[in-house]
Formats: structure tokens, sequence, C-alpha cells
């Protein structure tokens, strides 16, 4: 195997639960040439990964109109075609990947075991031995049919020097240092499904001031920011807010430094997941069994209504997801957890 192409293109959190598909290949197939292809938001969690030779964007928005898919289709297709590849690996199972993986016309075109709008007829999906598990082993699952071992489940997340400056920074601007202990706490999500209240982060936020430990916000974008505010406005003691204020992997830094990390089903919790840290999952709309925190499903609280696991962004219901799940459940799984860590 001298090449192999993984289109990966989003979100943050499945790129980040894609990651050891690099790992694996590598660990078999050593001096393949590894190229994946990723929109510009999670660009930055493959940016010096050793295990990933090439990366290529692909900007979405190019496409959308008529006009923009005339003047790009060849441009792109071009860049696709520069390398030929044995393998293609489409984790996505999407038109648009599969398009991509038709382009790079590889010999051999694996895809997930749960493929959409009619990707499975481009590449082929492997229904492995974990079709119902976890969908970081269900990413695996494609590489295990490419040959590869996976003897262990590795992350790659290459945090640099100047990434451990610029999160420093950031923390010591926000009005804390990275020296004391701190719990982060990951307060959006896509899907409003999966948000936990902001009401229970500005308790839990008193509760970790009283234990003496710094609670710490983290996200980006304007929806995060007015939920930070909110928290804000609730808390006794406004918590550290860094809100769009580091980049990808700074964020990955302040996390690694961290005590443990709350939050939904999304991108920073599984980052925090996948850099072995405490993580504690609140999940409604999902299920733990998939989309739990790699590694530790037991820290993951699952609301307790007979609707969970819908799979729906917003409740039909109009009901507030996640708020049976309270306060004091996170704070005794925290207590566990830092114990544990001591």
């Amino acid at each position: 195997m001298k090449s192999v192409l993984v289109v990966k293109l989003s979100a943050i959190g499945d790129v980040i639960h894609a990651l050891p598909v690099s790992y694996a290949i590598k660990e078999t197939y050593p001096d393949a040439k590894i190229t994946w292809v990723v929109e510009p938001p999670a660009y930055d969690l493959l940016k010096d990964n050793p295990y990933i030779d090439k990366i290529i964007v692909f900007e979405k928005k190019k496409f959308k109109s008529f006009k923009g898919f005339l003047k790009n289709y060849g441009p792109f297709s071009k860049i696709i075609r520069a390398d030929r590849y044995d393998a293609s690996l489409d984790l996505q199972g999407l038109f648009k990947s599969a398009a991509i993986v038709w382009n790079a016309k590889a010999r051999l075109r694996l895809g997930t075991c749960n493929m959409r709008e009619m990707s499975h007829k481009i590449s082929r999906p492997v229904v492995g031995p974990n079709s119902n598990g976890h969908i970081v082993e269900r990413y695996l699952d494609v590489a295990r049919a490419l040959g590869c071992k996976v003897e262990k489940v590795v992350f790659p997340m290459e945090i640099t020097e100047r990434d451990r400056i610029g999160a420093e920074g950031a923390m010591q601007q926000a009005g804390a240092r990275m020296e004391n202990p701190y719990v982060v706490l990951a307060v959006g999500a896509n899907w409003p499904n999966k948000r936990w209240p902001t009401r229970y982060y500005a308790q839990l936020s008193d509760w970790l001031y009283g234990m003496k430990i710094i609670p710490v916000i983290i996200g980006g974008g304007v929806l995060d920011s007015t939920l930070a505010a909110d928290i804000e406005a609730a808390a006794e003691i406004p918590p550290i807010n860094l809100v769009g204020k580091t980049s990808l992997k700074q964020l990955a830094y302040v996390i690694q430094k961290s005590q443990a990390v709350v939050g939904g089903d999304t991108g920073p919790v599984h980052l925090s997941a996948g850099l072995g840290k405490p993580t504690v999952m609140v999940m409604g709309p999902t299920d733990a069994n998939r989309n739990g925190p790699y590694g530790q499903l037991e820290n993951a609280i699952e609301a307790n209504r007979p609707c969970k696991y819908c799979w729906k962004r917003a409740c039909p219901k109009g009901l507030e997801c996640l708020s049976v799940i309270h306060p004091d459940e996170v704070e005794n799984k925290l207590l566990a957890l830092l114990k544990n860590d001591k």
C-alpha cells in the first residue's frame, strides 16, 4: 500500500473521531503516503499531524452555486488527481465525499457501514464487528478492511510551542493561570437538543469555585458567546471566559492541562476524550454507545427520558432535552474523577 486517500470533511467532532485512522494506516503501512481531504473548520486538527503527509482543503461554499461549481470543479479535480491512490476511505459517506472519491480513481474504494446519499454506489460499505458500536471503532473497521492491524488506538494531535504560548496568553488575559487547577466547560453544541441549560452551568461553575477549582468556559462563535454571557450573568462569581479566544490547537492545550472537561456531544468534548482527559458528557438525543466519550463511556450521563436517542436537532415536543440531568449528577461524577486523578 503506497498511497491512501482519506475523506473526512467535517464536523470537528467527527474529524476528531476519525484521527486514529491516520495512525492505524501508518502503523501497518509506514511508507504509505496519506492524503486527507477536509473542510476549513477542521483543518487545524490535521495540521502538523505526523501521520498525514498531505492535506487537501475542500471549500464546500465554492461549489454551492452552478457558476461556482463550473469554475471550481476542474481545478479541484486536478488537485485530487495529482496523486495515484491505491485506496480511498470515504469516512463521510455523503454525496460530496463520494464525488471526491470518484474523482480520485483509487483502485480500492472503502466506506463506512452507514453510508447515505448514494455514496455506497461509489465505495464499498464496510460492515465490520463494530457496526453497532462507537463511531471511532466504526471508522477503524474501515482501516481494518484495508489490512490495518490496529493494535492500539491513538488520536494524533501535534501541539506546537506556539500553540502552548498562545493558550497560556489567552488564559492569562482572561484572568487565570494554567498552573492553578481548573475544569473546562464546553457550553455550546450545533444542536439545541445537545446543549445543557446555561443555568445548570452557572450552578456547576459556582460549585467548582467552592471546591477551589476554576471553571473555564470554552467555545466559539456568536451563539457560544451568548451562552457564556448568560452563564456569567447567572453565576455568583463569573467563570473564566475563553469563548472565541483560542485556535483549535490552543484549545487542545487548554483541555490537556485541565483537571477535567464537562459538556454535551460536541467537538471539544470529544477532543478531551481523545486526549485522555477525564470527560463528563451530558447526552440526550444521541447515545453514548455510538457518540459517548471514547474510552470512558462510564462518564456519559444520559437524559432519563423515554424519547432519548431520537437523533433530532431540536425537540419536536418542545422539551428542554437535557434539563432532566441536574447539576448534582455532574458534580458527583466530577468528584469521583477528580479524586481518581490525584
